[in-house]
């Protein structure tokens, strides 16, 4: 493999959420059809081993745009706002020149839904005091846009041009409840379940949206993203563009004909489903007491067969509807006589169980269903290639700036993905750390559920903060993660050489901004 990227390139994020790496035609998924996804993962670079560096929006969609972990750019969970002076890969690009924008959902600040954000008490105050002006992290409050159009600042995160989605499924917000009130729709009146044309009554969460196609927010995402290739057509200047999706994320709710694409009856068990998760940590195992029953509408739980197929049957229809509108933008790009100086990415924030081990949606759990992503790169200069080298959704920033020629700035912790690409390395990491940080005390130490992941080619370690509380896989003997090992004499040498390593990338990690400032005499 060999191949020539020579920059300046225009670039091309586009991006779904909660989709995990095998709900894709090209990643091995029996049923789905994905065609314009799979033509261009036919053309490009695919990674099979991309893991998010956490398996939550926020955190990871930040991660994704600094290139740093969460737990050094402040965004550990949900519900904490990215930093506003956070420099960013975009803030680089348009730095040198580019012309930056955003279509769809960014979610690098809180979107409003009760029960998300807001979720501790007021103290003292916070360790960093920041001089921000009022209201500075209301950019993507959900309520904020119904009431009226908000106008984004010129450089949001780095980016020029914002045309914004919040929520998911038919009760999403932001620039989008514009869009469909000046097609003479009212948002308030399409909202969720209560206006399904037909709902599953096994579960809240899968129903058929009232919505037709053409006024569903994966449409308007698609119309906007091709208005910005309208716009930068004639521009001297290279462009970034992230596309961002806000589905196939819960509720289940396509439109039209894709609801009704796949019958539940034809989606298969997966290969664990029946695990009885014996050696699984005490709080997933309580999870899985209580078949059919969701007890927090972002949490996940152990669905029937019956939820399980309906949840599946949908989430595939959304998917369809996601390619379809990648194929619009795509002949756009080549419409426009763009596509030969574009570098086109297509990733996903995180994953979701989807039924392994018997569960369903994500949280607090880092089987490979929530933490491995389809991860994409095609374009001018790239061969098609697979490689199952493993790396992180942390590398994306500094392998974007690598590829339009940028220098990355100090304090970024990801690895230029560029060797594998050019075929100069088979690695570019020996492991990958994920986190994740949750509000949730589901072991009584007096504080959230604090988890830290490493994964190597070989294993998968994770520890839990406040308890003895432990995963460890032997990936080789055991890929589909369901002995677990971590309290298994025989395996103490692997638990102890994981255990340094992940101590070891811990330090690694530690940040290294700013620069410190040296006197001289």
């Amino acid at each position: 493999m060999s191949s020539a990227v020579e920059p300046p390139m225009n670039v091309m994020l586009v991006m779904t959420d909660q989709h995990r790496a095998d709900h894709l035609g090209f990643g091995g998924h029996p049923l789905v059809r994905t065609p314009n996804l799979d033509a261009l993962a036919d053309r490009g670079q695919r990674f099979d081993r991309c893991h998010v560096a956490n398996p939550i929006c926020m955190p990871n969609r930040a991660t994704i745009l600094t290139g740093r972990m969460p737990s050094v750019h402040g965004t550990r969970e949900n519900g904490i706002p990215l930093d506003w002076n956070a420099n960013t890969f975009v803030r680089v690009l348009r730095s040198n020149g580019y012309d930056t924008s955003l279509v769809g959902k960014a979610h690098f600040q809180n979107m409003g839904q009760p029960g998300l954000d807001d979720q501790r008490p007021p103290g003292a105050g916070d360790a960093t005091l920041r001089d921000l002006p009022l209201d500075w992290d209301l950019w993507e409050e959900a309520g904020r846009h119904r009431t009226a159009l908000v106008e984004l600042p010129d450089d949001y995160y780095g980016f020029d041009h914002v045309d914004l989605v919040t929520g998911h499924a038919d009760v999403a917000s932001g620039h989008y409840v514009h869009w469909l009130r000046s097609h003479g729709v009212e948002p308030g009146d399409i909202r969720g379940p209560h206006s399904a044309l037909q709902r599953y009554d096994g579960w809240s969460q899968v129903y058929q949206s009232c919505l037709p196609p053409e006024l569903y927010h994966t449409t308007y995402v698609a119309e906007r993203a091709c208005a910005q290739l309208d716009r930068v057509a004639g521009n001297s200047a290279p462009f970034f563009l992230q596309v961002s999706f806000p589905d196939p994320h819960h509720p289940f709710g396509p439109p039209g004909e894709y609801y009704e694409r796949h019958h539940p009856d034809s989606i298969p068990l997966p290969a664990t489903w029946n695990d009885e998760l014996l050696g699984a940590p005490p709080h997933i195992r309580a999870i899985a007491q209580s078949v059919g029953e969701q007890l927090f509408p972002v949490q996940p739980f152990r669905p029937t067969e019956e939820q399980y197929r309906h949840a599946v049957a949908a989430e595939l229809g959304m998917i369809e509807l996601i390619d379809d509108a990648v194929g619009q933008i795509l002949a756009a790009l080549d419409a426009h006589g763009l596509a030969e100086r574009t570098l086109v990415i297509f990733t996903s924030d995180h994953g979701d169980m989807m039924g392994d081990h018997g569960i369903l949606l994500k949280g607090s759990m880092h089987y490979e269903g929530c933490t491995r992503v389809p991860l994409v790169i095609a374009g001018p200069g790239i061969e098609p290639g697979t490689t199952d080298a493993l790396v992180s959704s942390l590398d994306l920033a500094q392998t974007i700036l690598d590829l339009c020629g940028q220098e990355p700035f100090r304090g970024m912790q990801g690895r230029s993905l560029r060797p594998l690409i050019e075929g100069q390395a088979t690695r570019v990491r020996d492991a990958a750390l994920i986190e994740e940080d949750q509000p949730f005390d589901l072991y009584r130490t007096g504080h959230g559920i604090r988890m830290r992941t490493l994964l190597t080619h070989d294993a998968r370690l994770t520890v839990y903060d406040g308890t003895d509380a432990a995963e460890l896989y032997d990936l080789r003997a055991d890929p589909l993660e369901t002995t677990n090992l971590a309290h298994e004499p025989d395996a103490a040498n692997l638990r102890n050489a994981m255990v340094e390593a992940l101590a070891r990338t811990l330090i690694d990690y530690d940040d290294r901004a700013p620069r410190p400032l040296r006197f001289t005499a």
